[in-house]
């Protein structure tokens, strides 16, 4: 039987600028995943990241939107690769 490859998942703060992810989970508490749903994110949704220079903050779309994040929320979303 020929096992499917295995995908890495990491977090979104790792992501280079110009390439989009899938989002697989959001590691926090309630609040904060609520907050982020009604955003848009749930796991599931394409996340395309605009701007990321490995410090400060994140510049990334979804759907139609943009969106801005901190570095330490950047690591809480676990993506992997489209």
């Amino acid at each position: 039987m020929e096992s499917s490859p295995v995908k890495k998942t990491y977090f979104l703060s790792e992501v280079p600028a110009g390439q989009s992810v899938r989002l697989v989970r959001i590691a926090a508490g309630h609040g904060l995943t609520g907050r982020l749903a009604a955003m848009g994110l749930v796991p599931g949704e394409t996340i395309e990241v605009l701007r990321n220079d490995f410090h400060g903050q994140l510049v990334v779309q979804v759907k139609n939107t943009k969106i801005v994040f901190g570095r330490g929320m950047s690591e809480k979303l676990e993506v992997a690769p489209l």
